[in-house]
């Protein structure tokens, strides 16, 4: 089953288990590629075919390329990030001194109890930013997991038909 964005938006356990499936397949791909091509390179020999200069050149054509892209989505993603992260933790921080200060200024019990009520709110919403903030990195991570996740998967694909 093809797990969508959609079904992992905001869950950060959905979105670093799908990482790690992507990178396991990534992994495969890769070993497959590889063994192709090393056992290619061995039986060219010092005199590779035209064929063959081919496959090599694109082999580190390719790694240039995907590392190039991954590093881009990545400096995007990042660029966003720090500063959406910075503003955010910003605000959690000030709310949650807000909320704090406030328990000290009590004028009656029922008071005291709906502040009370406003830091617990205030604190299990930090805990939601950084449930934010992890989904976020895994976000990052799979923006540059993709260029060579797809290159490594198409080869293998491509390769395997040989």
């Amino acid at each position: 089953m093809r797990r969508t964005a959609r079904n992992t938006f905001g869950n950060p356990f959905w979105m670093w288990t799908d990482f790690a499936r992507k990178m396991a397949e990534m992994s495969m791909a890769s070993a497959q590629v590889i063994a192709h091509r090393t056992t290619r390179m061995a039986a060219a020999g010092p005199r590779p075919s035209a064929r063959d200069r081919k496959e090599f050149t694109r082999m580190g054509q390719e790694k240039v390329e995907a590392s190039a892209e991954s590093a881009r989505a990545m400096a995007a993603h990042m660029m966003t990030m720090n500063l959406n992260r910075g503003v955010h933790a910003f605000s959690q921080m000030m709310n949650a001194t807000t909320a704090f200060m406030s328990l000290a200024a009590n004028r009656t019990p029922a008071q005291f109890v709906a502040r009370q009520a406003r830091l617990a709110e205030t604190v299990a919403r930090s805990a939601i930013t950084a449930a934010d903030l992890s989904t976020s990195t895994a976000r990052l991570a799979k923006r540059g997991l993709k260029p060579i996740h797809s290159r490594a998967t198409a080869n293998a694909r491509r390769l395997r038909k040989r």
